[in-house]
């Protein structure tokens, strides 16, 4: 089946299996690899994705279902100049990664956090990113990064 959507402001058309998951297609069909396969349970985040302005699973998203959609991945989350994001920023000041292998998802959950709520409080940001697992950091310095992005992108020195 042919689908079309728009992947990082891109159109984007190609043919894929009815089954196709949208994680498969981001990383298989258009490259993408940025955003991680981990579980396939949609337990883990690592394939965090927005569709339609709001962070899913891509795992457990047909690449059907978003048929027509506008999809970001992390690859979009950068400047065009390579600024970093001030999710990224803060990911890498707070030391918020080790492994690397949650991060795309965490930064990914972490913009929709902010986009929702601007000045989560540390409870509101465990919760927001509990759908998100981490296996090396703790999540404390993942905390202090979720927190110094929303004092930077409300204008205040973090």
């Amino acid at each position: 089946m042919k689908i079309a959507m728009t992947v990082n402001g891109k159109s984007v058309s190609r043919d894929v299996a009815g089954n196709t998951l949208l994680v498969e297609y981001i990383r298989d069909h258009l490259r993408l690899t940025g955003t991680h396969v981990g579980c396939d349970t949609a337990q883990c985040g690592a394939c965090t994705v927005h569709l339609n302005g709001r962070a899913i699973k891509s795992c457990n998203v047909l690449a059907l279902q978003a048929e027509g959609a506008q999809v970001a991945t992390i690859e979009s989350v950068a400047g065009p100049d390579g600024k970093l994001h001030p999710v990224q920023q803060a990911f890498r000041d707070q030391h918020g990664l080790q492994c690397g292998y949650c991060t795309p998802g965490m930064v990914m959950a972490s913009v929709d956090l902010l986009r929702r709520n601007p000045t989560p409080t540390p409870d509101e940001i465990a919760e927001g990113l509990a759908g998100n697992l981490c296996r090396c950091t703790g999540y404390v310095n993942i905390i202090r990064a979720v927190q110094q992005a929303s004092q930077a992108m409300q204008g205040e020195a973090p």
